[in-house]
């Protein structure tokens, strides 16, 4: 059975890294873990706000609400430029996509539409937040992509106008853009122009409603994560980086449900969204492989364990798994085939029921740095509750999962020690 298993993966395994590979897939990934930073600061900002103005800090609460102003309600500019920027290097060589990413930004600004703001007997013109956020993750994704290969047609069948030689190469490349940038900002305009004369309005609302928000039901509900989780875990099992195939679908997803979140959260309104990225990250933390380690460290009688355990717990306690899972190993171990593909799922469970019931707040959405230690990384979310939630999971109910499994491990380690 265990062969017929590995042979089927084995099989199956070059299409999942063609997936994995695919530069579409590649590009969404790269530009979401770019925005990060921005959503990391916003994050923080936004807590700072909150935090400030039950104090009666305003002017300090003025000031954090700029920064998550500019970093989480403007991230889907951030979006729009690095999805074009990511694309085009896969298409023309030695072109770094800085030029495809300033005319997606320009596309996606076209296409977002003005409000108007009366100050006295002055009307102000000005662009609404909305679009620019969680909301407009998905249409920035799609502008990025159309406008990258646009840019990439255009400069295959040389749309372009070309200097005489001896012109310095940077004058060269800026007119070497201008007909890409005019032909697709002035196609922009017209969309632009016939959206509004639908029912949607502009280009971001279409977008939000077709494809945003029934992704989001499909996706962002704990059905989805459960799924996800047992493919992502049973990828790495058969040495497949499950991380690389699955989470450029779904990261998007469950990004703007954070967002959503931490703008709830500003507001003062009761958070949206259970789950999300940060739910996903504070709760399989590590893969739930500390619980692994404490075992090797305190339960193990074989050597072999007794050793890894104390090679492996420094790095687990900052959430550094790589040496415990090549160190065992797990991966295409049957030995710990259940633990290692179902632990993560049994703790998204455990996790969402307790924050359904009310035990645990839920997460208000702030994306947290990897390296953190154990229950710090959890604090960021600035909840006790979710703290202890998370050294719940890691002290208790890891072990308690791992345990009957690195039992009989354990066991035959020992025989084999014996017998040599």
């Amino acid at each position: 059975m265990n062969d017929k298993m590995t042979n089927f993966f084995n099989k199956l395994t070059p299409t999942l890294n063609k997936i994995g590979e695919n530069k579409y897939l590649q590009t969404i990934m790269a530009a979401m873990l770019e925005v990060l930073g921005p959503i990391i600061l916003g994050s923080f900002a936004v807590l700072g706000s909150v935090y400030a103005g039950r104090y009666h800090l305003n002017s300090l609460a003025g000031a954090f609400d700029v920064v998550s102003a500019l970093s989480l309600n403007a991230i889907a500019l951030y979006i729009a430029f690095l999805i074009a920027k990511h694309l085009v290097p896969y298409f023309i060589k030695g072109d770094d996509g800085s030029s495809a990413g300033i005319i997606s930004l320009m596309t996606f600004l076209i296409l977002t539409p003005l409000g108007k703001i009366k100050d006295g007997s002055n009307v102000i013109a000005a662009i609404p937040t909305t679009w620019l956020s969680s909301q407009g993750i998905f249409s920035a994704m799609i502008v990025g992509m159309l406008v990258a290969r646009a840019y990439v047609y255009m400069k295959q069948h040389n749309w372009t106008i070309k200097m005489p030689v001896g012109v310095p190469p940077m004058v060269s490349r800026s007119f070497s853009n201008l007909i890409p940038a005019v032909v697709i900002g002035a196609l922009a305009g017209v969309i632009n122009y016939l959206f509004t004369l639908t029912s949607w309005g502009n280009v971001h609302q279409m977008v939000y409603a077709i494809i945003q928000t029934p992704l989001k039901n499909i996706g962002g509900s704990i059905w989805a994560m459960i799924l996800v989780t047992l493919l992502m875990q049973l990828l790495w099992f058969f040495g497949i980086h499950g991380t690389n195939v699955i989470n450029p679908i779904v990261m998007p997803i469950w990004m703007s449900m954070d967002l959503q979140n931490l703008a709830a959260y500003k507001a003062g309104e009761p958070l949206p969204n259970i789950v999300g990225f940060a739910f996903f990250n504070v709760v399989t933390w590590s893969g739930t492989a500390l619980g692994l380690v404490l075992l090797m460290l305190f339960v193990a009688k074989s050597k072999r364990y007794k050793e890894l355990g104390k090679i492996a717990i420094v790095p687990s306690i900052f959430g550094i798994t790589e040496p415990t899972i090549f160190g065992t190993p797990l991966v295409l171990n049957f030995n710990f085939a259940v633990p290692f593909i179902t632990n993560n799922t049994i703790a998204i469970i455990i996790s969402y029921l307790a924050i359904k019931i009310g035990w645990v707040a839920r997460f208000t959405g702030v994306q947290t740095v990897f390296g953190l230690p154990l229950g710090i990384f959890a604090g960021i979310e600035g909840k006790v509750s979710i703290i202890v939630l998370q050294l719940v999971i890691q002290l208790v109910l890891s072990p308690l999962l791992w345990y009957p499994w690195f039992k009989h491990a354990d066991k035959l380690a020992l025989q084999d020690e014996e017998n040599a």
